[in-house]
């Protein structure tokens, strides 16, 4: 029997800048690709233009996409967000969240996110896999994704599990049992796009030095499709 293709709605909360839009697919897209192992269509919501789902349950699988906001930040869209991730939690809908959208699940689920002392994050980065939860299979030996971060969750939700961490990023990866999963790191982001990006942003936005220092690390390992094939696996039997 073939299984019955799944609904994600992505929440669009961030865009490529302008200078990379024609080499560059949306968020969305990176989303989708990422997650391609999903036997599954895909409808975009742009909440930056208040495009805002009316229903949990208009979809079996919600995204939360990265950002260059903060979730602390007073912008109109982000407490309606909030209030809709709650809402999911409530409806037994299932989600996951990228960076932003990792901070904001944890920040709408009572935790608290704040700009780091330590500074940025860039880069591929390794994580440590902890308290990997049974329902995603047999854990990954670690987690290697791109990140491109300057805040981070400092306090975790009552109910969640931290799943990945390193030194400088101690919450790295959140597991909410029968609700959600997110990556402080970004899954979607493949080298080319993160390289380019971090170019861009070389000069007021980000210190050479440091832009210098995330290019070197583009041609290690990452393991995003790993991440997909898992999750895929959940769902298919969720």
């Amino acid at each position: 029997m073939t299984a019955s293709k799944l609904t994600v709605g992505i929440l669009e909360t961030g865009r490529r800048p302008d200078a990379l839009w024609e080499s560059f697919s949306d968020y969305p897209t990176m989303v989708a690709d990422w997650l391609s192992p999903l036997n599954a269509t895909y409808r975009p919501y742009a909440i930056l233009d208040g495009e805002l789902p009316d229903d949990p349950l208009a979809c079996d699988l919600w995204v939360i996409t990265g950002s260059k906001f903060g979730v602390y930040e007073a912008h109109d869209w982000i407490e309606p967000l909030e209030i809709f991730i709650r809402a999911c939690q409530q409806a037994r809908r299932k989600m996951i969240g990228i960076c932003f959208g990792h901070q904001l699940i944890a920040q709408a689920m009572g935790g608290e996110v704040r700009k780091s002392d330590k500074g940025w994050s860039l880069g591929v980065q390794d994580y440590a896999v902890v308290d990997w939860p049974k329902a995603l299979g047999t854990p990954p030996a670690q987690i290697s994704l791109q990140a491109y971060h300057q805040d981070q969750v400092e306090r975790v939700p009552a109910g969640a599990h931290v799943i990945a961490r390193s030194a400088f990023c101690p919450v790295a990866g959140l597991w909410y049992p029968g609700f959600a999963i997110s990556f402080q790191g970004h899954p979607e982001f493949r080298s080319d796009y993160a390289s380019a990006l971090l170019n861009h942003r070389r000069g007021p936005g980000l210190d050479p030095a440091m832009v210098d220092a995330a290019q070197t690390t583009m041609g290690r390992a990452i393991n995003p499709d790993e991440l997909a094939e898992k999750i895929a696996r959940h769902f298919a039997v969720s």
